[in-house]
Order: structure tokens, then C-alpha cells, then sequence
């Protein structure tokens, strides 16, 4: 039986630990990136169907990174939300991060 975590805080180190490939991290902000490039441009021009696209374009990037780099199962599978907030905490981390 897998853990059970608590809060998001104690989740998101496990979280980390299972992104350590550049590449797959990579994969993950373009997914990202395009979910949010593509929700605006739904709202823009009211084209709703295209918000079908977007779990397909953010996990597909991502557990590409998984399955080709990280060689580990996406941790979504099994804590779905949790995942997907960790994702985009992720994500603002890595564009704010200053050198």
C-alpha cells in the first residue's frame, strides 16, 4: 500500500523527488504553459470545446517525462489532486526562481 499524505505540504517533496530529469520538468512547464496559452484563447473566442484539450496537452507532455526520462509512474495516477496543484506550484517556482 502506497502512502497516504496528509496536507499538500507534506506531498509536494515526494512530488519533487519524482521530477529530478531537466527534461521531464521541461516537458511538464511546456504542458503547462500550453494549457494556459490555450485556456485564454478559449475565453478570447468562446470556442468551448477546445477546453477537451486541455488535460490532454498538460498530462500528455508530462507523462511523456515520466515515462521517457524519469522512468517512474506519474505520481497523478494515484494522488489526482494533489498532482495537479503541485504542477502548477511547480511551475510558478521554476519562473520565479532567481539565479
Amino acid at each position: 500500500m502506497s502512502k497516504r499524505y496528509r496536507s499538500f505540504a507534506e506531498f509536494y517533496p515526494f512530488y519533487l523527488s519524482q521530477h529530478q530529469h531537466r527534461n521531464c520538468r521541461i516537458l511538464h512547464y511546456f504542458g503547462s504553459s500550453l494549457v494556459i496559452l490555450l485556456f485564454a484563447y478559449v475565453l478570447l473566442t468562446q470556442r468551448w470545446g477546445l477546453l477537451l484539450l486541455l488535460p490532454v496537452i498538460g498530462y500528455g507532455f508530462a507523462w511523456v517525462g515520466h515515462f521517457v526520462f524519469e522512468k517512474n509512474r506519474p505520481a497523478t495516477f494515484e494522488y489526482p489532486l494533489y498532482s495537479f496543484m503541485a504542477d502548477w506550484v511547480m511551475l510558478y517556482q521554476a519562473v520565479i526562481k532567481r539565479n
